[in-house]
């Protein structure tokens, strides 16, 4: 999974694939192997990476409800979103077609363009 990680990462972020293996590298060491990881274990910074992977649908966050002397209390975990991952990992880039750059050219510019010739 690590390589298809790295695709995703790559393209949902627009990464270099050093930048790519860094980060997935970084990830990965947080699991420590593990399926799961638990909100409150991590550091702001590494909290702060998570939430964008997971605006990219690359992790998913898993809420547990608990009862402890009489409080409720909620629990956050962390794990891969494999589906995403892979959907990501192998999404194509979408291609302008030949001359769509032309329609993004302002009309004055045109106009201004065929007075000087």
């Amino acid at each position: 999974m690590n390589t298809l990680f790295v695709k995703a990462l790559k393209k949902g972020f627009d990464m270099s694939k050093e930048d790519a293996d860094a980060l997935a590298q970084t990830v990965q060491k947080v699991f420590k192997g593990h399926k799961e990881v638990e909100d409150m274990s991590l550091h702001k910074d590494i909290r702060s990476i998570f939430y964008e992977l997971h605006q990219k649908n690359l992790l998913c966050l898993r809420r547990e409800e608990l009862s402890e002397k009489g409080k409720s209390m909620r629990k956050y975990y962390w794990s891969f979103n494999n589906d995403g991952i892979r959907a990501e990992a192998c999404r194509r880039p979408i291609e302008e077609l030949p001359y769509e750059i032309y329609k993004k050219i302002p009309e004055n510019a045109w106009l201004l363009h065929s007075c000087n010739t």
